[in-house]
């Protein structure tokens, strides 16, 4: 057991104006378990990559152990999987990696397998086993949720809760709930450690940020009393002056006037002492301010119906007998495994010519607005992309600020965007379009917990039609209104 300190961090991006870190200081042990949170762009993969030394700062980091990293980059992956991982973990045993296979639910015999031919979900749960190997060693993994079905997250959550000595980049809430014990947030505008879960966390949060709202409030009314007073001094000062009328009223207006400065300079300091307490408060509020869309309603109530659905690529059948309905108002769920035909089924009711049988019915006019999974085609500036994508610019704009762009983030190229900040633009373009139905596949992947919860409230404030696939569990609970288990 010991600790990796982190004192006085400031680093930027070369051509960069603004601090990614300024002066940051805190530390973690190396025994622990320890969930990584904070809204994207805030520097979280910018801090892994720090720690493993790819970038110069100012401060010192100092950590008594190596580095390994998650997601790790193999090359030649032609070969076996088994050559794969020895490279990764050289002193791995072949009869501990069958046991944790087996406990992430991994047939051993993939092990003889070409690693390029494992399922991406596959490819995490192997390179993860294997670099838990690695000895003297803090594992850095970075979101290794994105590629995992619901029963996907449960095992891997659950597998990490019996290591130690990682630090987890994830803004999926049961998963983080499932596996760590401490919590590492960078928040608006400090760092922080706490011991808990993301939930004690967020309790946490919530009961601070509500004190320092009710703290606010209160020095707020007490510095607005306090200037009132200081007026009324002043006022009291200017009268006694007028009522001077002799020479001999100068002892008793001296020791008067005297008396009120008093009064006046205690009042100023109490403003001032205030003033700073009230500087301290609000710092790291998260305004998540809530969004909007507005639905088109429809003139029938059944949008969409399937009945004895089944569609093949050629002899591989990817799903069959699938039924469902959906009605105004609803959102429904597709759940299943990975390469159950989710997204295909998806596909097919966006109009893809894909080979089925059975009956799909589409209601005739039905508009549709669509957020893919991938984000790979997404380039160039935004005013650009608003226009093309023939929604109102400032609508679209104002969507992506209340999900944390920064105005700076309006005039770069969005083939420099995080990952999250990727997806958060298909979200707001969707959220602009007014559409009967929205279709959404696995929309939360790479986007941050305060997000997430400000589109959970959104879906259920404005009750639009939708249909999703998605594999976080608690937004699947608090969204859907039905489920399609596949």
């Amino acid at each position: 057991m010991s600790l990796i300190s982190v004192n006085h961090l400031t680093f930027a991006y070369d051509g960069s104006f603004d601090n990614i870190f300024e002066d940051a200081s805190f530390r973690f042990d190396t025994d622990w378990k320890l969930g990584f949170i904070g809204r994207n762009g805030r520097g979280k993969t910018t801090f892994l990559r720090l720690l493993q030394g790819m970038y110069e700062y100012r401060g010192q980091i100092n950590a008594p152990i190596e580095f390994s990293y998650f997601p790790f980059e193999v090359q030649y992956p032609c070969r076996k999987t088994l050559d794969v991982l020895v490279e990764i973990s050289p002193e791995l045993l072949l009869w501990r990696i069958e046991c944790e296979f087996s406990l992430l639910e991994i047939d051993a015999e993939m092990l003889r397998r070409p690693f390029e031919t494992l399922s991406p979900g596959e490819r995490t749960k192997a390179l993860l086993a294997a670099l838990f190997q690695r000895e003297n060693s803090f594992l850095l993994i970075d979101e290794p949720t994105n590629h995992l079905d619901l029963r996907g997250r449960e095992l891997l959550s659950a597998y990490l809760n019996t290591k130690r000595g990682f630090l987890l980049v994830s803004h999926d809430r049961n998963f983080l709930d499932g596996c760590i014990d401490h919590t590492l947030s960078i928040n608006k505008a400090t760092i922080e450690v706490q011991k808990g879960n993301f939930s004690s966390w967020q309790h946490n949060k919530a009961l601070r940020d509500s004190f320092e709202l009710s703290q606010n409030e209160t020095l707020k009314k007490d510095i607005t009393r306090l200037n009132e007073a200081a007026q009324r001094t002043a006022q009291w000062s200017d009268a006694v002056e007028r009522g001077k009328k002799s020479a001999a009223d100068s002892g008793y207006v001296g020791h008067k006037a005297a008396k009120m400065m008093q009064r006046a300079k205690a009042t100023e300091s109490r403003m001032e002492r205030a003033a700073k307490e009230k500087a301290k408060l609000l710092k790291d509020i998260e305004r998540a301010d809530s969004l909007a869309v507005k639905p088109v309603p429809y003139f029938k109530e059944t949008l969409l119906s399937a009945a004895e659905l089944s569609l093949s690529y050629g002899e591989k059948k990817v799903f069959e007998n699938v039924g469902f309905t959906l009605s105004r108002g609803e959102r429904l769920a597709l759940c299943g495994k990975n390469g159950c035909g989710k997204s295909s089924l998806l596909k097919l009711i966006l109009g893809e010519p894909l080979p089925y049988t059975g009956t799909l019915r589409v209601g005739s006019g039905l508009i549709v607005s669509y957020v893919p999974q991938d984000t790979g085609f997404l380039n160039g500036g935004l005013k650009e992309f608003a226009r093309n994508s023939r929604i109102d610019e400032s609508l679209f704009k104002a969507i992506l600020r209340k999900l944390d762009f920064s105005r700076e983030q309006f005039e770069k190229d969005m083939r420099d965007f995080s990952a999250g900040q990727k997806k958060k633009v298909l979200i707001a373009k969707s959220l602009c379009e007014q559409a009967h139905v929205y279709v959404w596949d696995e929309p939360l992947n790479y986007v941050d917990v305060l997000s997430r919860i400000q589109i959970e409230e959104l879906l259920l404030d404005c009750k639009p039609a939708m249909l999703f696939v998605e594999h976080d569990a608690a937004f699947v609970e608090n969204v859907a209104t039905k489920r399609l288990e596949m």
